[in-house]
């Protein structure tokens, strides 16, 4: 008997792994340590960019759980490979 449906299992994780991509995205074009860089000063000239600066932890908080989870899910569906 298996913890979760291996179908399943794969999608999600696949699903997980697109979810991690962009939330690393969205901290690293967010990041408070670039103010300095010529782009980041920029972007913080557009509201639509200032909304996603301002948001920056909650990105944080995203790609951790995104991480967490599809790690789980991995090892539920394909083990420990050693």
């Amino acid at each position: 008997m298996t913890a979760i449906d291996p179908a399943l299992g794969v999608k999600l994780v696949y699903l997980l792994g697109i979810t991690n991509v962009i939330s690393f995205l969205l901290v690293a074009l967010t990041c408070r340590c670039m103010i300095g860089v010529k782009f980041v000063n920029d972007m913080l000239k557009k509201p639509w960019y200032r909304w996603l600066f301002d948001h920056h932890c909650w990105y944080w908080r995203l790609f951790f759980l995104s991480v967490i989870v599809h790690i789980t899910l991995a090892l539920l569906v394909f083990g420990i490979p050693f």
